[in-house]
């Protein structure tokens, strides 16, 4: 009896290990700066809508953030750490800008902070950014964001 029981323990853990070895071979690893840095992706777009067809009408103050905000992404060189830094902060504070500038209201405002949102948490990430490669992942990012503002609003 005692030895069935010794059998059934030890079958249990070698299965037990076994399953772990399994699921910790199944993780994905990530490959890419893209795969390592989160939010970069491009979920929030299956919750913007448009007015019936037709983009929203924006305030000229977020319109001329957003342009603001691309010109900085073209214009500025980024070829260290600090650069990518410094850049979000610029853009951190065209957002601010936008953010205490914004005088519009409704289903318009609220696909604004639709699009709005994952920006911010991009600009987050590029002023804290820890490697020129993951820098340039987000600033690429960023500039690819903005540039869908265009498909959503006037």
């Amino acid at each position: 009896m005692k030895t069935k029981i010794t059998l059934l323990i030890l079958l249990s853990l070698t299965f037990m290990n076994c399953k772990q070895t399994v699921m910790e071979k199944a993780k994905p690893q990530a490959n890419t700066v893209k795969d390592k840095v989160p939010n970069l992706n491009n979920d929030w777009v299956r919750e913007m809508a448009l007015n019936k067809g037709i983009k929203w009408e924006a305030n000229l103050e977020t319109t001329f953030g957003v342009d603001a905000m691309g010109k900085l992404i073209s214009e500025t060189k980024t070829r260290s750490l600090e650069d990518y830094r410094n850049l979000g902060n610029a853009l951190n504070n065209i957002k601010n800008d936008i953010v205490q500038e914004c005088t519009m209201t409704g289903a318009s405002h609220d696909n604004l902070h639709v699009f709005l949102y994952p920006l911010i948490q991009k600009i987050e990430l590029l002023q804290k950014t820890t490697t020129t490669d993951e820098g340039a992942t987000i600033k690429e990012s960023i500039n690819g964001h903005l540039k869908s503002y265009y498909t959503y609003f006037d």
